[in-house]
């Protein structure tokens, strides 16, 4: 089944030529079938490169999903297009009355700022709010994931001495969760961090469960119990060439940052990366969309604010 998405959306013609099977509005709307209701926050800088690799996975699937993009009204974008944001992204005062059956908060590079120093923290904060009463399943990347376990569940994020970036072998801790479904005992996700969060801190609340470690890269993904939330502190959606162009980036910067671990072969930066994580990203977008999102959704999405939601109504900053 087809991802719908606004006709002229930049992430369109790229997934075509990939066989990504898409379907504009204006079809969209000629079918007799209610799609999944999906929500991207983005808070990524470059939101074109990012839309794509999310709709990407999002389109590999049976399910007929429809999506909207959402931005920040208290932080000015500078590395993508005003005319591309104002084609197609809301702001949240646009969609708060509004219920999804799923929702995904992107990562964002303000990892070495505290919370409450972020300039859209409080805005952030009131989506995460509302998404436990109006989205089924919402599911947090990167510093999204750190922001939402802090938010729902007051778990800290700590700062590393070295930024973590490459791709990590990761073990597979509950085989039979529907999340982590024909996903083999090890698996490898990317990452690119300079903080995380600690083991001991997450097996404190009995709400959630760790769903995979890593030695190298530690947490990797966590669930709530109820399904209502996933945390993923890696980067599975990212494509082939994302960490070697962050690579480079930091190079030109004169950060003299160290080499992606295990991802250029024999560590040779003028060697083409092997893309060796788009099974395992697939899957999980695949288990997350059916499992959590397709299954537990009721028909009337306005029934979602009945559902527990199993958290602690947590209303503070720090």
């Amino acid at each position: 089944m087809p991802i719908n998405i606004p006709e002229d959306l930049p992430a369109a013609k790229i997934l075509e030529s990939e066989n990504v099977f898409l379907m504009t509005d204006k079809r969209a709307v000629t079918q007799d079938i209610r799609p999944l209701k999906i929500i991207i926050l983005n808070l990524m800088p470059t939101k074109i490169v990012t839309e794509t690799q999310l709709l990407r996975l999002l389109g590999n699937s049976p399910l007929q999903v429809t999506v909207e993009l959402l931005q920040m009204a208290s932080h000015v974008s500078k590395n993508t297009p005003q005319d591309h944001l104002t084609a197609f992204y809301k702001f949240f005062d646009e969609v708060k009355n509004n219920f999804y059956d799923g929702m995904i908060i992107t990562g964002a590079p303000v990892e070495l700022l505290n919370f409450s120093e972020v300039d859209y923290w409080d805005e952030l904060c009131k989506i995460m709010k509302w998404s436990r009463h109006n989205v089924c399943s919402t599911l947090h990347i990167c510093w999204g994931a750190q922001a939402g376990l802090y938010y729902h569940y007051k778990i800290p994020k700590f700062t590393y001495d070295e930024k973590l970036s490459g791709v990590f072998s990761h073990r597979v801790l509950n085989s039979k969760h529907p999340l982590m479904r024909g996903i083999d005992d090890v698996f490898l996700l990317p990452h690119s961090r300079n903080t995380g969060v600690k083991t001991i801190d997450v097996q404190k609340r009995k709400e959630l469960e760790i769903l995979s470690l890593s030695d190298e890269a530690g947490v990797s993904i966590v669930g709530s119990k109820n399904g209502r939330q996933f945390f993923i502190l890696g980067h599975p959606e990212y494509d082939r060439d994302t960490l070697a162009k962050e690579f480079f980036r930091d190079l030109e910067k004169g950060i003299e940052p160290n080499i992606p671990s295990n991802y250029f072969p024999e560590n040779n930066t003028d060697i083409t990366p092997v893309m060796r994580w788009k099974s395992y990203a697939n899957l999980l977008f695949i288990n997350w969309l059916n499992y959590y999102v397709y299954q537990n959704t009721p028909y009337d999405l306005s029934a979602i604010s009945d559902i527990p939601d199993g958290t602690e109504v947590i209303d503070y900053v720090i």
